[in-house]
C-alpha cells in the first residue's frame, strides 16, 4: 500500500482499491474498507470513491543524504520505528495483533525516551519522549486506535506525542489504546496541525506506514485530496 500510493499520488483520474491481505490492516480499518476477499472485490468494482489527504515526509536516508516519501495512514518517529522493524522481521505466525504487541514489549523493554523536539504549525515542544505519532488515520500496530478522531479527508494530522512513561504506564494503558479510550493520559499530549518537524540529539528511526526508510531529523507535510480510494457505497 505504502509503495502504491508513492506511485500514483497526485495522479488525476487514477483509483485505487484495496485487497486487504497484510499484516496489521490498518489503513483498511482506517478507511472502513471490508477484510473479507470477496467483499473487498465488490467494494473494488462497485464502490464510492473516496478522495483522501496523504502526508509527505523528508528524513535522513539511513545510507545518509536526504529522502522524501508519501504516507496515507500514519508515520512516527522515534520507538515505534524500532517497534515496526521488530514486527516485520518477526514471523507473524500469530496474525499482525500478536506480532506488534510481541514488538512492542520487546522493544520497550531495551528502550530508553530521548530529549525530542517537535513543532506543530510553529507550536513547539521540548520534552523526554519516546515516540511521536503523525495519523491521518486512527489505526496502526495491528490495530491500535492510537489518534481515535484523526481523519484522512479534514486537512491536519493528529499528533501524539508519547512523553516518558514507564513500563506500568505501557501495561495499564495497552488495552486502552486498543478501544481508542487511552485519551487524555496524563504523559501523552495531542496536537493538531498540518506541517511537523520532529528532531532529536541521536538520530531516531522513522516509520511511514510501517516502513522505515530513515531517520530524524524528519519533516512532515499534508498534501491534501492526493489520494483517490475506493471505500464501501
Amino acid at each position: 500500500m505504502h509503495e502504491v500510493a508513492n506511485g500514483i499520488a497526485g495522479r488525476d483520474g487514477v483509483e485505487i482499491a484495496v485487497i486487504p491481505r497484510g499484516t496489521g490492516w490498518d489503513f483498511a480499518r482506517s478507511l472502513g474498507l471490508p477484510r473479507k476477499t470477496d467483499r473487498a472485490i465488490e467494494v473494488a468494482l462497485s464502490g464510492k470513491t473516496r478522495t483522501i489527504d496523504l502526508g509527505r515526509a523528508t528524513y535522513r536516508l539511513w545510507a545518509g543524504g536526504e529522502g522524501q516519501s508519501f504516507f496515507a495512514n500514519v508515520a512516527s518517529a522515534g520507538m515505534s520505528g524500532a517497534i515496526a522493524q521488530r514486527a516485520n522481521d518477526s514471523s507473524k505466525a500469530f496474525g499482525g495483533k500478536a506480532s506488534y504487541l510481541w514488538a512492542t514489549f520487546a522493544v520497550f523493554a531495551r528502550w530508553s525516551s530521548s530529549e525530542i523536539q517537535v513543532s506543530v504549525d510553529g507550536e513547539k515542544r521540548h520534552a523526554r519522549m519516546h515516540d511521536v505519532f503523525v495519523a491521518n488515520g486512527p489505526f496502526v500496530g495491528g490495530g491500535m486506535k492510537i489518534c481515535p478522531d484523526a481523519a484522512p479527508d479534514d486537512g491536519a494530522f493528529d499528533v501524539l506525542l508519547i512523553g516518558d512513561i514507564s513500563k506500568r504506564d505501557l501495561l495499564m494503558t495497552m488495552p486502552k489504546i486498543f478501544r481508542g479510550t487511552h485519551l487524555p493520559h496524563p504523559k501523552a499530549e495531542l496536537l493538531r496541525g498540518s506541517q511537523v518537524t520532529v528532531d532529536a540529539a541521536e538520530p531516531l528511526p522513522v516509520e511511514l506506514d510501517g516502513e522505515q526508510p530513515g531517520t530524524t531529523p524528519v519533516r512532515f507535510e499534508l498534501v491534501p485530496r492526493a489520494l483517490r480510494v475506493r471505500v464501501p457505497g
